[in-house]
């Protein structure tokens, strides 16, 4: 059994610190590289948007907006863009003539791959430098964080009805 720390300790306000200093650095890098490499220049909204239908083929948009915590427009304009650059599709809901189900197309996933390739190359070069030491705790934190992170509400897609997603190397996944 493990120790749950208070809310208002002090080593847990660090950790929460620090992982909010490492996710805006993952933001400029990830931002730089999307500058640096090759086009088309995909921002990070949309991204995140070609990770969840790559994820998730075959997503309704009420459940990608849902997902996303946006309002509908700005989803719907995120879908525009890339359906425009030809890396989503729609296609009509079967079951249901008011829906539209959203798929990446095979552009869209072998730009997704080769973006997650150039971030995995970053991340190994600053690996590299750590222990193998640091790794290991490193790497047994993250997990955790990833457990607590996915017991979060927010990321599922429906509120009480559908399993929680599970954040791999690769991106998401829904768990059995």
């Amino acid at each position: 059994m493990t120790d749950r720390i208070p809310p208002d300790h002090d080593d847990l306000r660090d950790a929460a610190r620090q992982a909010c200093s490492i996710a805006e650095l993952f933001d400029v890098l990830w931002e730089q590289d999307r500058n640096e490499g090759p086009p088309p220049y995909i921002p990070v909204s949309q991204v995140r948007v070609m990770s969840i239908v790559g994820r998730e083929d075959g997503i309704r948009m009420r459940a990608l907006t849902r997902l996303l915590g946006a309002a509908r427009p700005s989803v719907c304009r995120l879908v525009d863009r890339l359906q425009a650059l030809g890396f989503v599709e729609r296609r009509p809901c079967p079951d249901s003539g008011r829906e539209v189900l959203l798929t990446l197309t095979g552009a869209g996933r072998r730009h997704l791959e080769q973006l997650r390739g150039r971030r995995e190359d970053l991340l190994l070069q600053a690996l590299g430098a750590m222990t193998d030491r640091q790794r290991t705790a490193m790497t047994d934190g993250l997990a955790s964080l990833q457990h607590a992170l996915t017991d979060q509400p927010a990321l599922r897609l429906a509120p009480d009805d559908a399993p929680p997603l599970v954040v791999t190397p690769a991106g998401f996944e829904q768990s059995a």
